[in-house]
């Protein structure tokens, strides 16, 4: 994959209708995890909360809910569409405890220990320099407090992902992405998580598996949200040619099958918390 910010591979306004547009999927895959993610990071009625690469919103809106009005949350990120679909959603729920600013997540413009909690959700492995990001997140929330983050586990252990990928980089002879490369997969592996926390300089860090389950009507059902998926998957299958392409496609289909049962279609997923202390 290349060294592609974030914000140039989400940050177009059909991106972030798209992603407007799953909200619910997005929330029936990562809610859980989610709203582990803001338990570990102490996210309580009355804090004020940093929310980094925050997209759309929906990790924004749930530590919205959680925090009340007595609280308040800052999304930032690089997209100032995406933020705008987030502002919209806090609108339309009522909250009034949202603010929203264009911001990277290297450099982010705010004082030193002005947060109660900072969380960053399946963003941190697409960063250039996830320990910068790290370190940043960091200087700006108060001593004592913490920050959490959540990513993707290692490849293998995200079938519906991992086996497109194989497929995809089989027949196109695409090399894997070199270690430190930023992709879905960058901080899954063992031990490379808790590094980067450990390299930003924060102490008590904890990484935990969280098991996560993606569910569709059917594997066709599931191939067309791959089909029309605007992340690393797309920009992948754009490196092969048209013959490769549907080839790819066809075995992509016939794998996924594996995962329909009479229930519908049911792939596992694993996702990662890590969480530090300033």
């Amino acid at each position: 994959m290349t060294n592609t910010l974030p914000t140039e591979k989400w940050g177009l306004t059909e991106s972030a209708d798209w992603w407007s547009a799953g909200q619910a999927r997005r929330q029936q895959i990562y809610g859980p995890a989610t709203e582990m993610m803001l338990e570990v990071a102490s996210v309580q009625p009355g804090s004020r909360v940093l929310d980094v690469a925050a997209g759309t919103g929906d990790q924004t809106l749930m530590a919205a809910r959680r925090i009340g009005p007595t609280g308040n949350v800052l999304a930032t990120d690089d997209s100032a569409s995406m933020l705008k679909v987030a502002a919209e959603a806090a609108c339309n729920e009522g909250l009034t405890n949202v603010e929203t600013r264009v911001m990277n997540a290297e450099n982010l413009a705010l004082d030193a220990d002005s947060f109660d909690a900072v969380i960053c959700r399946n963003a941190l492995m697409l960063f250039p320099n996830p320990a910068k990001a790290l370190t940043e997140m960091r200087r700006v929330v108060k001593p004592g407090s913490k920050v959490a983050v959540m990513v993707f586990s290692a490849v293998e252990r995200n079938p519906h992902h991992g086996i497109p990928f194989a497929i995809i980089r089989r027949l196109g002879n695409i090399p894997p992405p070199a270690p430190g490369e930023p992709w879905m997969f960058a901080l899954g592996g063992p031990g490379i998580l808790d590094d980067t926390f450990n390299r930003a300089g924060f102490v008590d860090v904890s990484v935990r598996a969280v098991p996560i389950q993606r569910r569709s009507p059917s594997a066709a059902d599931s191939i067309r949200s791959m089909r029309n998926n605007a992340n690393d998957l797309k920009e992948l299958m754009s490196r092969l040619n048209d013959a490769d392409r549907e080839l790819a496609w066809a075995e992509i289909e016939q794998q996924m099958h594996q995962f329909e049962g009479p229930s519908g279609f049911e792939a596992p997923g694993e996702m990662l918390i890590g969480v530090g202390t300033k």
